[in-house]
């Protein structure tokens, strides 16, 4: 039988990881939301820099404007980086020279934390390539909006150009594009309309001021439509594909019994990152209220498993009142994970060896820990003060 001390002993360890997936994402995040204050400030107010005199006015101008634009980019490859999504990370990887380019290039005070910010996100970005692994999958509602935004700015702009004659002001395809672009998003400036007794031109602009509120109503509901069934997922006691995502080197717990509760509420208390794989509904249901990770189903088979990262899982606990499902669930999770720590609590002593052959790195029996505990204590010979802890925790 072998105690939990080296357990203990990884988890600081563990913890202290600087470069994790959250930390990658809050950094572009803040990436992104610099770049937008950066180009605001130099919009709004100018504070010429050391480059000032360097950089044409004109260029200057264009790298504020366009740094908001590619700020607001940045806030949706985060999202998608949250995700785990694979896309966002090569779109976060392309963005980030530009955002530090756009800083240099506006000349400006204000740009240099943006510069700083954006070179030291591509390192933290490059050692977590591995986290986002996840491919992009469109439902058919998102590839739906994203076909009839497409279509309907091409359609707006092919017919608007083709007919600029019946239309006052447009006369490049530029023209076409912003016309319909204010139209399909009911905008409508009034600087573009079309010529008065022009039916061509009036029945044009109902089709593309129609066809672009129901695009835009599509594009709503396949953005809003994820979020609803993440707060749905939540209330059920499902963790959400973005936060399965998020895992990383965090401890498995297999299972839920009386013998799970204590190491629940010690993880908890300790403020450690973990996930409970259990199918049963009342645990479930009390985790959740406790806001706690739970995944929904049996820890003995594969797809929990791997729903909640096992293959990231600094390491793994087994203890419930069922040796015998215990040493299914270890099998299991061996199989999975071949290199990660198992420590399992065996119910009866006999079947610590069974444990162990299942392929528990540690087996730990209450019965005769308590026994041992007891008898050094009542000799006082314990020095470790681990029965004065129990003892205050009762």
């Amino acid at each position: 039988m072998v105690d939990d001390r080296s357990l203990r002993s990884r988890l600081p360890d563990n913890w202290r990881r600087v470069l994790t997936t959250r930390a990658t994402v809050v950094l572009v995040l803040l990436v992104a939301l610099l770049s937008v204050a950066t180009a605001i400030l130099n919009i709004w107010n100018p504070s010429p820099g050391p480059l000032h005199q360097y950089v044409p006015e004109a260029i200057q101008s264009a790298a504020a404007f366009t740094g908001a634009l590619t700020g607001f980019t940045m806030v949706g490859s985060a999202l998608a980086l949250r995700r785990g999504l694979r896309a966002g990370w090569w779109a976060t990887l392309l963005l980030l020279p530009v955002t530090a380019a756009q800083g240099l290039l506006q000349s400006s005070q204000y740009s240099f934390p943006l510069v700083v910010l954006s070179v030291i996100s591509i390192p933290a970005l490059l050692l977590t390539r591995s986290r986002f692994d996840k491919p992009l999958s469109l439902t058919t509602t998102q590839i739906a909006a994203g076909a009839a935004l497409v279509g309907v700015q091409l359609y707006g702009t092919i017919g608007g150009y083709a007919l600029r004659d019946h239309f006052d002001e447009i006369n490049t395809i530029l023209d076409a594009f912003y016309f319909t672009l204010i139209t399909s998003s009911t905008v409508g400036y009034g600087d573009v309309t079309p010529n008065a007794g022009s039916v061509q031109g009036m029945l044009f602009t109902m089709s593309v001021l129609i066809l672009g509120v129901a695009s835009f109503g599509i594009a709503i509901g396949a953005l809003v439509g994820p979020v609803i069934q993440d707060r749905i997922s939540k209330t059920l006691g499902k963790m959400s594909d973005s936060q399965l995502q998020l895992l990383d080197e965090h401890i498995l717990v297999l299972g839920y019994g009386e013998l799970t509760e204590p190491i629940v509420d010690e993880l908890a208390d300790a403020g450690r990152q973990f996930v409970v794989v259990t199918n049963d509904r009342d645990a479930v249901t009390t985790l959740t209220d406790r806001d706690l990770a739970v995944v929904t189903g049996d820890p003995s088979d594969e797809e929990p498993l791997r729903r909640a990262k096992i293959d990231r899982a600094a390491a793994i606990l087994v203890a419930t009142n069922h040796d015998a499902e215990d040493a299914l669930t270890v099998l299991t999770a061996r199989e999975l994970a071949p290199n990660t720590r198992i420590v399992a609590a065996a119910t009866d002593r006999e079947n610590t060896k069974k444990l162990e052959r299942a392929g528990a790195d540690a087996v730990i029996s209450p019965a005769m820990l308590g026994g041992h505990l007891l008898v050094r204590s009542a000799l006082g010979s314990d020095e470790s003060g681990l029965i004065d802890r129990i003892l205050e925790r009762e």
